[in-house]
């Protein structure tokens, strides 16, 4: 007998119909839908605090990673009424748009069985989307420059804060580079994040241009590191914390230690799948639980 279509399940008085369990959506590895959404429920107690409150924006391969995928902002107008949305100002082009918010694990299982590999978040919160709670600084290699190189730069900005008595938080990308986040979680706007997040990215590229540089033209990558500070905008988003990414295999964005990025930048090049992370999480915990909560204020 075929393998049923649809798996009703219930999730406390919650009760989701779960659909092609068993089709294939990263074909190199054979990682199904349903492997999917196991990662995301096994992984909801520590990943859903760093959804939370922040509106989503869902990056969906309804035919697996070697297919097509398309952007979702504005939450399916078949959502369930339990989703809980935050109206967004999305730009003059597209106005207010009401963006689903990830706020429990029924949330996480339907995202998951749309296919939603990706979570994208801002840096605030709904609904004070004008007030980043954090700096993110995207690490982006050029080939033939690696993550090896990345782990480099990571340490770089690691000593900078240092120097402003700031503490970081590094992890993988899940695909090729490396992302510093400095918690704030003090009143801040857009306008000093990015100011500050700008004026360090130079700083860097200034100190070491034979492999730092934040020009957004791709030809002149080649070799280098690219410190993209754009991403701390009130319209961009960055990969979450522990969200799986749309790779060869299931790989995960994925919380380092400092050691761990100095292993790396000794040429110990790491990258971790979603079985690895569940065992990582179970024996080391939550390392980005501070970026949620740390109070820490931007040099004036």
């Amino acid at each position: 007998m075929p393998p049923a279509k649809r798996l009703e399940v219930a999730i406390g008085d919650i009760t989701l119909s779960l659909s092609n369990l068993e089709k294939v959506l990263y074909p190199r590895v054979g990682f199904t839908k349903g492997q999917v959404i196991d990662y995301y429920t096994r992984i909801a107690p520590v990943l859903l605090a760093h959804l939370r409150d922040r509106p989503l924006t869902m990056k969906r391969y309804p035919n697996g990673v070697e297919d097509k995928f398309f952007y979702e902002k504005r939450c399916p107008s078949h959502a369930p009424a339990w989703v809980q949305t935050a109206s967004v100002w999305s730009g003059r082009n597209e106005g207010n748009l009401d963006y689903c918010l990830c706020q429990d694990l029924p949330t996480l299982v339907w995202l998951a069985n749309l296919a939603d590999l990706e979570l994208h978040t801002p840096m605030a919160r709904a609904p004070e989307m004008t007030s980043p709670t954090m700096i993110a600084f995207d690490l982006d290699p050029g080939p033939p420059a690696n993550v090896v190189q990345c782990a480099r730069v990571a340490l770089e900005l690691r000593r900078a804060f240092e120097f402003w008595s700031l503490e970081a938080f590094p992890k993988t990308s899940g695909s090729k580079g490396m992302q510093v986040y400095l918690p704030l979680n003090t009143p801040s706007t857009y306008e000093a994040t990015r100011e500050f997040s700008k004026g360090l990215a130079h700083l860097l590229a200034r100190r070491d241009p034979e492999n730092i540089l934040i020009d957004m033209n791709k030809s002149r990558r080649a070799g280098k590191i690219f410190v993209d500070w754009s991403q701390n905008d009130r319209h961009k988003t960055t990969v979450n914390a522990y969200s799986l990414r749309a790779m060869d295999a299931p790989t995960v964005s994925t919380p380092l230690t400092w050691d761990e990025v100095s292993d790396i930048a000794d040429g110990d090049a790491m990258a971790f799948t979603s079985d690895q992370v569940l065992e990582r999480v179970s024996s080391m915990g939550d390392l980005f639980a501070p970026v949620q909560t740390l109070e820490q204020e931007l040099p004036s």
